[in-house]
């Protein structure tokens, strides 16, 4: 039987235009009661119970599921609570994912989940991104990466670009900043979508491709 919180997540996905069948929003929402459990205990991250925050959790991060591969591996840096790199784990389940987070009451919480919802080939890096730069196998290594909730600047990103395979693609979710803001950011970086997000104005998600060659 459905969930409420299930029904209630196909809703604002709906609203949102993206599809979520429900076997996925049972999922996603699974997630979330187990996110609001441990954030109660431990402040992991601002997890707003109305719907602009339960959008911008569970939803938002599945707008950026045309611009990613079915297959390889996504590397989520910073990944805090798990937006966006849960949903989009449970949403593209043949997908790889590696998320990176610091900080270690976080990457505990992120090991529970990928244990409680039985998530393969799925790996929590406890380290800072700067850290795995040095390490050659992870190197051109990802088909796409995802960054959200981390100051990010240019010469950031030019950092981790080398991350992501020739053709594969890096996914900015932003705060409101001018639509240009990232058109020039690396000559190895070609920007491909800029699309609006629901959850706070002027928020979006950033799409850029890494040159082939």
């Amino acid at each position: 039987m459905p969930s409420r919180l299930g029904d209630r997540l196909r809703r604002l996905a709906e609203e949102a235009g993206v599809a979520l069948d429900e076997p996925r929003a049972e999922r996603l929402a699974e997630y979330v009661e187990l996110l609001r459990r441990w954030n109660a205990k431990l402040n992991l991250t601002r997890l707003d119970r109305d719907d602009a925050g339960l959008a911008r959790l569970a939803i938002e991060p599945l707008v950026a599921l045309p611009y990613l591969p079915r297959q390889g591996t996504l590397v989520d840096i910073g990944s805090g609570g798990g937006s966006p790199a849960i949903p989009v784990k449970l949403a593209l389940p043949g997908l790889g994912l590696r998320m990176v987070e610091a900080r270690t009451r976080k990457a505990v919480f992120l090991r529970e989940t990928v244990r409680h919802l039985g998530l393969d080939r799925t790996e929590v890096v406890a380290e800072r991104y700067e850290a795995l730069l040095s390490r050659r196998e992870l190197q051109k290594a990802h088909g796409a990466l995802t960054v959200r909730g981390v100051r990010l600047s240019r010469e950031a990103l030019r950092r981790l670009q080398a991350f992501v395979a020739p053709g594969g693609a890096l996914l900015l979710f932003r705060g409101p900043e001018p639509a240009d803001a990232w058109s020039d950011a690396s000559p190895a970086l070609e920007r491909e979508a800029s699309v609006p997000l629901r959850g706070a104005p002027g928020s979006r998600l950033v799409v850029l491709r890494r040159r082939e060659g």
